[in-house]
């Protein structure tokens, strides 16, 4: 069964490590486990960087010495970013760009259509056989399981982002994509952008995104 307390992920900038540390009774559980998941692809881990996104307030300065020494020394790891979890809720709102923003603060059920020409941002869950459409950008502080269209009126720099990104259908400026069945879901926030043509999904950090 997969230990989800540790969700560990790779992008074109590194490794991301998502801790909830709220789930071990002390750090030295938590060392002991992510340990044991990075030996698992301790080869491939030499000179990449890590960001460490966790509950920064259980962590103090000698916790993150001790856990630097250790990925330095033992998994050849070049550099370790630390990331505090509990304020990327907070910093998704960079993702909306200046302009006019709808704020709905419910979950938009099934069979229920927004449709609007600026930025959304729904404080709640978007569930299954919803439809939210935006001519901007499209943020869901919840899960977001039904279809979402953002950039309708052929905006390339939008973005879709949520707490649990897992649509039915999600588009972007014209480019659709569709949530790939029995994939492991993973419990931190992503966003969804255009690149190169396609739609990209990545795990979302504080400050990366500037639109």
């Amino acid at each position: 069964m997969l230990d989800k307390r540790i969700i560990i992920k790779g992008n074109k900038d590194g490794l991301i490590a998502v801790i909830n540390m709220y789930k071990f009774k002390d750090f030295e559980e938590m060392l002991e486990l992510l340990k044991e998941k990075l030996s698992r692809g301790k080869k491939f881990f030499k000179g990449a960087t890590i960001t460490i996104n966790t509950n920064l307030k259980l962590i103090d300065e000698a916790h993150m010495k001790k856990l630097k020494h250790i990925l330095f020394e033992e998994f050849l790891i070049q550099d370790c970013i630390f990331v505090d979890k509990e304020e990327v809720q907070d910093k998704m709102f960079n993702g909306v760009s200046e302009g006019r923003t709808k704020f709905i603060t419910k979950t938009v059920r099934g069979g229920q259509s927004i449709d609007y020409p600026g930025n959304i941002v729904i404080i709640g869950d978007v569930n299954s056989g919803a439809e939210v459409r935006a001519e901007g950008n499209i943020i869901v502080l919840g899960s977001l399981k039904g279809q979402v269209f953002a950039g309708t009126s052929g905006n390339e720099k939008a973005i879709i982002a949520a707490f649990n990104l897992q649509p039915e259908i999600l588009q972007i400026c014209g480019i659709i994509t569709i949530s790939p069945e029995d994939e492991e879901k993973p419990q931190y926030p992503e966003v969804a952008k255009i690149k190169d043509g396609a739609i990209v999904v990545e795990p979302y950090i504080p400050n990366k995104y500037n639109y």
